[in-house]
């Protein structure tokens, strides 16, 4: 089923990610860690889906995606980047296999954090955050989606990874964490791991936890 909604705010995050605020449709539903495909209410535009997290919570009156916008590609983000209050989009029905299976690490790439942003702050608003841990790996500071919030939520379980610039601020780290990075952050592999990022990220962070001991029952990404 697809839902024409209105974009009621959009406010910038980063350099380049931006946060969309719609309307919520009567008795939408979805689960922290879900997304839907998303097309723009315009001529040429209403075929072309493309899959983005929800990032609020449900309980709050409007449905929130928070996007990073792609200026080099002629597509769907470079054309919301256009967009303004007022204007509308589709949403289908919500989709994916991220979901909170109990406390354990995040690994985020880049705008990979999406998924994780509303299962964070449920659990941040139910006080049952403590006992997970996020490891945020971005290519410059000014990538970094939320620092504030996820510092205040996590305090000493945020660690971030800056690949693609030295820096005294934060961990750096020449390329994609690696496996011996994660032998020296995490102390328990039985635990559940939670990935998304970069196809790239991805396999090579499943196959280290893979390789470290780690459960692939209790491996969630996006399949």
């Amino acid at each position: 089923m697809s839902h024409t909604v209105t974009i009621r705010s959009i406010q910038p995050v980063t350099h380049d990610v931006k946060q969309f605020k719609v309307d919520k449709p009567d008795n939408f539903e979805f689960i922290p860690g879900q997304a839907t495909e998303v097309s723009i209410d315009k001529p040429d535009w209403r075929e072309k889906k493309r899959p983005f997290t929800f990032t609020g919570l449900l309980e709050e009156p409007d449905l929130e995606f928070t996007i990073k916008i792609y200026e080099e590609h002629e597509g769907v983000t470079r054309e919301l980047d256009s967009l303004n209050m007022g204007d509308r989009l589709i949403i289908r029905d919500p989709w994916g296999t991220i979901e909170y299976q109990g406390p354990g690490v995040f690994l985020a790439g880049g705008a990979g954090i999406t998924p994780f942003i509303a299962i964070l702050r449920r659990l941040a608003s139910e006080e049952s955050i403590e006992g997970n841990k996020l490891i945020f790996s971005n290519r410059t500071e000014n990538d970094i989606i939320l620092e504030e919030e996820f510092e205040a939520a996590l305090g000493e379980n945020f660690i971030n990874v800056i690949t693609d610039e030295p820096t005294d601020d934060y961990i750096y780290q020449d390329g994609f964490i690696d496996k011996a990075f994660l032998e020296e952050q995490i102390d328990d592999f039985d635990q559940p791991f939670y990935v998304c990022g970069p196809k790239g990220f991805n396999k090579a962070i499943l196959d280290y936890l893979k390789e470290l001991g780690a459960n692939p029952q209790a491996l969630v990404f996006e399949k």
